[in-house]
């Protein structure tokens, strides 16, 4: 297929009715906005709905599906928006409803869906409910709707376990009267109790106030932590655990009770026309228990953190793509592929970092094994060329198509994720992924504020990554997105099959999907490719020889 066959970037099949199993969610390209980072119209320096809306003919042109709304809800923002104190109403750091409804009509009209971010498993401190909570008695009707316990030890005075935050420090906090509450992330955001009635129908009144305001779905915050085991016994993750679970067996992640919750959320929003969609931030030790999320009648995608976690190695990814394509597809579901976004260090520094780093820790100025800039950069562009070709859904991370970096070297007083506070230090968090985007390379904070205001520092080196510098490269990252997401819809990759090629080497990664070849060279010599006509490549390349840290598109001769 000639560059001049492709569909435009911007075409989208319109919004509305599609076939069951043709939904729009199997196969779309999803575009994170982390809204106080990606653009600021009432120039505070702090990112908001206007911002997002002034700056959708960028994603038309990026060539994304939907998009999905990290928090923008009534909150004391103690952790960016996680916090929230009202889930029915916008933050006027953001904006306001009437911003929202503009922003959803403006994406819609251009043929972009939105997905919302959904927090279930806590809220702010300062949520009525909660407030209501600390005025009330032990054991009465407010307090049951957060996880409120008595203590342990011969006075109540000890925690009632010896679970420990996600942020650091102790998972329990006490209040006056002598009960303690559960927070697994801050001490400013209480956990619900799920058991409760009371809580359960209040979330589908939120759900409900959102789709009836048009939204296409929603992201659904730790959704494998909303039910804990009976009990709540003692548990301690290994000193290098993730910090959202993953690889450990922890009472309070994945629990079999939270599988009701999700079959119920799922009739919710089968009243609505239309495909609404459900998307599992759930950090779980296998695919296979991944999987378990998007069954039939529960969500509908689970965002594939094995794949996000395994490193630039052709045999381990692999397996984990293997290994997804034959559970998600077991149940129904499209496997759902992502390598970077708000928690995580960015893949452009984390493909090509020197020491262990576990998810939530960051990097900073103190951490070992800094990244290599241009070798994560190479790996990060070859590793998206490599995603995009697979069969089912994506997610991409602002700033991502600029081939942004992690943020290493900010200084401590301008940082703002809990995680720093409350471990002393100890851990710089996810600060570093959450910087405001660069689009003009001579504007005040590039761009991003037209008072050249910015809530995180942006480092000077960001001027030759902003998208007005990109524009006019077309070996830019920018262009290779670009590229690679129109040859995607073209060719119809999202709705593919994958059959694995080899004779490549061990250290190659080799699939077709239709009649396009793609290649990806991760090892540290040059690979012979097959004849044929490349449609996209991570780098430009002459010859014959794929270059290391390198992935191609091509149809064989």
């Amino acid at each position: 297929m000639s560059e001049t066959e492709l569909l435009p970037a911007g075409t989208r099949a319109p919004i509305g009715e599609s076939r069951p199993g043709a939904e729009w969610w199997r196969t779309a390209v999803i575009y994170q906005i982390y809204p106080r980072s990606f653009a600021d119209a009432s120039g505070d320096g702090i990112g908001d709905l206007p911002g997002i809306t002034s700056r959708l003919d960028h994603l038309v042109s990026l060539g994304v599906d939907a998009i999905w709304l990290s928090p923008f809800y009534r909150s004391p923002q103690k952790d960016a928006g996680y916090d929230v104190a009202d889930y029915c109403d916008v933050d006027p750091l953001f904006g306001t409803l009437d911003d929202f409804d503009a922003l959803r009509s403006a994406a819609h009209e251009r043929g972009i869906r939105v997905i919302v971010d959904l927090v279930p498993n806590h809220s702010s401190d300062q949520h009525t409910w909660f407030q209501a909570a600390l005025a009330a008695a032990p054991g009465s009707a407010e307090r049951a709707r957060y996880m409120f316990r008595d203590g342990s030890g011969p006075n109540g005075d000890l925690p009632p376990n010896n679970w420990e935050s996600v942020f650091g420090g102790p998972a329990w906090t006490r209040v006056p009267d002598g009960q303690w509450y559960l927070h697994l992330f801050d001490s400013t955001q209480p956990d619900f109790d799920w058991s409760n009635p009371e809580v359960q129908e209040e979330f589908r009144r939120i759900l409900r106030f959102w789709l009836d305001r048009g939204v296409d779905g929603f992201r659904v915050d730790v959704a494998h932590g909303l039910v804990k085991t009976d009990g709540l016994p003692d548990h301690l993750p290994e000193i290098d655990a993730d910090s959202m679970g993953g690889h450990d067996e922890a009472p309070y992640w994945g629990q079999d009770g939270v599988h009701e919750i999700y079959r119920d959320w799922n009739r919710v929003l089968a009243e609505y026309d239309g495909d609404r969609a459900l998307c599992a931030e759930a950090w779980l030790p296998t695919v296979d228990r991944t999987a378990e999320w998007v069954r039939s009648d529960e969500m509908h995608q689970a965002f594939n953190f094995p794949y996000l976690m395994t490193g630039w190695d052709a045999a381990a990814i692999r397996e984990v793509i293997s290994e997804s394509l034959r559970a998600f597809p077991a149940v129904g579901a499209p496997a759902t592929w992502v390598l970077s976004n708000h928690d995580v260090v960015r893949h452009a520094s984390r493909l090509a970092l020197t020491a262990e780093n576990p998810q939530g820790h960051g990097i900073g100025p103190s951490s070992p094994g800094k990244p290599i800039a241009d070798v994560g950069l190479r790996r990060a562009r070859a590793a998206t060329t490599f995603m995009l070709a697979l069969p089912g859904s994506a997610y991409l991370y602002q700033g991502e198509e600029l081939g942004l970096p992690e943020v290493v070297d900010l200084p401590d007083d301008s940082r703002e994720d809990p995680t720093w506070f409350r471990t002393d230090g100890e851990r710089y968090g996810r600060d570093g992924c959450r910087v405001p985007i660069p689009w003009s390379a001579d504007a005040p904070a590039y761009g991003f504020s037209p008072t050249g205001a910015a809530w995180l520092p942006q480092p000077a080196e960001w001027a030759a990554l902003a998208r007005s510098a990109q524009e006019t490269d077309p070996e830019s990252t920018l262009w290779v997105y670009r590229t690679l997401l129109a040859v995607r819809r073209a060719e119809g990759l999202g709705a593919g099959t994958l059959e694995w090629l080899d004779g490549y080497g061990d250290d190659v990664l080799a699939f077709r999907n239709g009649h396009v070849t793609v290649i990806a060279n991760a090892g540290t010599t040059p690979v012979d490719l097959p004849a044929g006509t490349v449609l996209a490549a991570s780098e430009p390349f002459t010859g014959a020889e794929l270059p290391v840290d390198t992935a191609v598109w091509l149809v064989t001769a």
